[in-house]
């Protein structure tokens, strides 16, 4: 939850709970919301021209297809016919799983560079309210920075909030893949930040990790993806005390999983409310997922990591002066997110956080948290510290020695 960085009280949490039960009520009783008509997206009006498209004679595939159809597809073309789709529809071939990697970097940098055009056009429209120009600079500055140097933008779509992920290291050679899911408030604008702040930001817990897993095992091939490609809640409202959005995101994450380069491990590390996406989307995870590992959660939306019905390892780790340890564990009609991980009778392996900085500093450098998380993205799982309260949180393991 990105913009928490100072604790709520428990009482604004009860009323939030409270409130959003009405709105629950609401809801099962005929109150609908109201939607808001907007235009056509810049990806929307790609998919639709897609559809409609052709190549080598033949149809171009349905992009909600499988990946492996998807990936059967671009194999059978030429490398110039791929580069010319990549080319016209950078929005949609820089989207799709199943789409060569290193083909979804080149469309993706054409889409920024589109999206950077259309945004500066934006700042010279003088028929913008201030705000609105305050949020068109902004998203500028964002674009610009994807763009410099050679970043690996393995998503980007600029709809709305705007969504995005991006790579580090090689996808395509890994031996060990690591996901960061970030929880409240991922958007664009999120994405990255600058200073002491930097590593509350997806793209910077992406960042540490990869580094410390670099550091913990120099001769592993390892890749970590800054995951912000769903739609999570903004702010603290009745988005974040439910299930929905971690719903549409796990639907996402399972996709992006499944349609992950070659034969590596994954593991995936999920920090607040991208914990409840992981606790959603565990059971149809792949088997190639070894390891989840939460930090900050406010549940999985399991009552134990049983019932999260998957063959990973789930570990769990929360900082002594994280303000989500006030929030009460609660399940009820879709409200809350359930039994917390931490509690031994969850059955997670409860890992040492010693040194995160509250909420948002689990992947600071030279935390036992970040050290942790690298020590089971390598594999290292001797290395994990566990905290006192589980002396058994290195049962049932093999491969202990190392990556």
């Amino acid at each position: 939850m990105t913009s928490f960085d100072s604790s709520p009280t428990l009482t604004a949490w009860r009323a939030l709970l409270a409130i959003a039960v009405v709105f629950v009520m609401l809801a099962t009783t005929g109150w609908t919301a109201v939607r808001h008509q907007h235009s056509a997206e810049p990806r929307e009006i790609a998919l639709a021209s897609w559809a409609k498209d052709r190549i080598a004679g033949q149809s171009l595939p349905d992009v909600g297809a499988p990946a492996y159809r998807l990936a059967h597809f671009f194999a059978a073309l030429t490398a110039g016919q791929q580069v010319a789709l990549a080319d016209k529809y950078p929005l949609v071939v820089g989207n799709m799983n199943g789409a060569p990697v290193t083909l979804r970097y080149r469309a993706n940098r054409h889409a920024l560079e589109q999206a950077e055009s259309a945004e500066e056009q934006r700042t010279q429209d003088v028929r913008l309210s201030p705000d609105g120009h305050h949020q068109a600079v902004r998203r500028l500055d964002r674009f610009r920075s994807l763009l410099a140097g050679d970043r690996q933008i393995l998503t980007f779509d600029p709809s709305g909030r705007g969504r995005a992920a991006e790579v580090f290291g090689d996808l395509d050679r890994a031996e060990r893949i690591s996901v960061v899911v970030p929880g409240v408030d991922t958007n664009l604008l999120t994405l990255e930040r600058s200073g002491v702040k930097e590593n509350a930001a997806p793209v910077g817990m992406a960042r540490s990790l990869y580094d410390a897993e670099r550091s913990a095992s120099p001769a592993s091939r390892t890749a970590v993806i800054a995951w912000a490609d769903y739609t999570a809640p903004a702010g603290l409202g009745m988005d974040a005390a439910l299930g929905g959005l971690a719903a549409e995101g796990a639907l996402r994450l399972n996709a992006l999983v499944k349609a992950l380069p070659g034969t590596s491990d994954v593991s995936l590390f999920c920090h607040s409310y991208g914990s409840v996406l992981c606790g959603v989307a565990a059971h149809g995870l792949p088997s190639r997922v070894s390891d989840i590992a939460v930090a900050g959660s406010p549940g999985m939306r399991a009552d134990n990591a049983g019932a999260l019905h998957t063959r990973a390892r789930v570990w769990a780790m929360r900082d002594g002066d994280d303000w989500i340890e006030d929030v009460p564990n609660l399940a009820v009609g879709g409200l809350g997110h359930g039994a917390d991980p931490v509690d031994p009778a969850f059955g997670a392996r409860i890992v040492s956080a010693r040194g995160a900085i509250g909420h948002s500093g689990y992947f600071e450098p030279g935390t036992e948290s970040l050290n942790n998380f690298a020590a089971i993205g390598v594999g290292a799982y001797d290395s994990v510290s566990c905290a006192s309260s589980d002396a058994a949180c290195h049962r049932e393991i093999s491969g202990e020695s190392g990556a």
